[in-house]
């Protein structure tokens, strides 16, 4: 029998679904995981190792809560666990791959883990905001894994679709997870800095989740998110220098009746600050999340107008 499933045995691990996912509770509650990168609670994130050390969907199809599991099932959950407790990393980078917007991706730590709530406005094709006839053209502004450009271009078929990204490492992720879910045809990975490769092109949605943490609230993350590249999250010491970027180019790169939606997270209140001319609005939405904006080419314009 080999050394780990001996270690294993000779430690009195759980042998069941029921088992394991009790154990995990109080081991995750005792090391003080954090949740959010793409699950909320101990329950859910231990069904999604779970799930994947059994090979199975995350209903746990096959496998009832009282059935006794092989030597091996029972390695390879323990392994997945207790590397979450003792390295602090993010679920989906132990098992590469993230789910957004109901499509799996690939992920590693070269690329954030995706989670923004702008997946709601996907699914929803961007409506009430924008008339759907009007979309021909969306910009994605950090592309990353490539999570919202691609999604973009699932969800709305006709559509073409141009995804930057400035981190060579994000751009091969991205190109996998674009060959992945067959949408090659339709978005093109590029590799810019915000607007600079893009030329005089114009777009009906720019949308982005750029970097935006302060480099105060970097430092007070918690551990899991030091595994993540820190040139997603940050940018500048407010945070804001990419968004500032974006609201000073993006309306050379909109059409007529085009609209800017940019992600800031908790960086809402210090934006609002730095810029009190800009009639930002800011997005509800019905499975949480927030710091959401959405402004108009016309309310860019004026305020570049006012502004010089």
């Amino acid at each position: 029998m080999p050394k780990s499933l001996l270690t294993l045995n000779s430690m009195s691990h759980p042998n069941t679904i029921a088992g394991w996912i009790d154990w995990a509770e109080q081991q995750f509650t005792d090391a003080e995981l954090f949740y959010g990168h793409g699950t909320s609670d101990c329950i859910s994130e231990t069904i999604y190792l779970l799930s994947h050390a059994l090979k199975t969907d995350f209903e746990l199809s096959g496998f009832e809560g009282d059935t006794r599991l092989t030597e091996e099932q029972n390695a390879s959950i323990h392994s997945l666990l207790q590397m979450r407790i003792d390295k602090k990393i993010p679920a989906a980078y132990l098992v590469n791959e993230a789910w957004f917007c109901g499509l799996p991706f690939y992920v590693n730590e070269n690329v954030l883990v995706p989670r923004s709530p702008i997946a709601e406005l996907i699914e929803s094709e961007f409506q009430p905001w924008i008339k759907r006839s009007s979309i021909h053209s969306i910009l994605e502004i950090g592309t990353g894994s490539g999570c919202i450009g691609l999604s973009c271009a699932y969800y709305l078929k006709d559509v073409l679709v141009d995804a930057v990204d400035i981190d060579d490492r994000a751009i091969e992720i991205s190109l996998k997870n674009r060959e992945n879910l067959n949408l090659e045809k339709r978005v093109n990975i590029i590799k810019s800095d915000v607007f600079s490769a893009l030329g005089d092109k114009k777009y009906d949605v720019i949308v982005s989740n750029p970097p935006y943490v302060s480099a105060e609230e970097y430092h007070s993350l918690p551990d899991e998110y030091k595994h993540e590249p820190e040139i997603g999250l940050t940018s500048g010491e407010d945070g804001l220098d990419c968004v500032r970027v974006i609201l000073t180019e993006a309306a050379e790169h909109l059409n007529d009746c085009g609209i800017l939606i940019v992600e800031v997270g908790n960086s809402q209140s210090i934006l609002e600050k730095t810029f009190p001319d800009i009639p930002f609005m800011w997005l509800e939405f019905e499975y949480g999340g927030s710091g959401v904006f959405l402004l108009e080419k016309d309310q860019l314009i004026n305020y570049i107008d006012q502004n010089g």
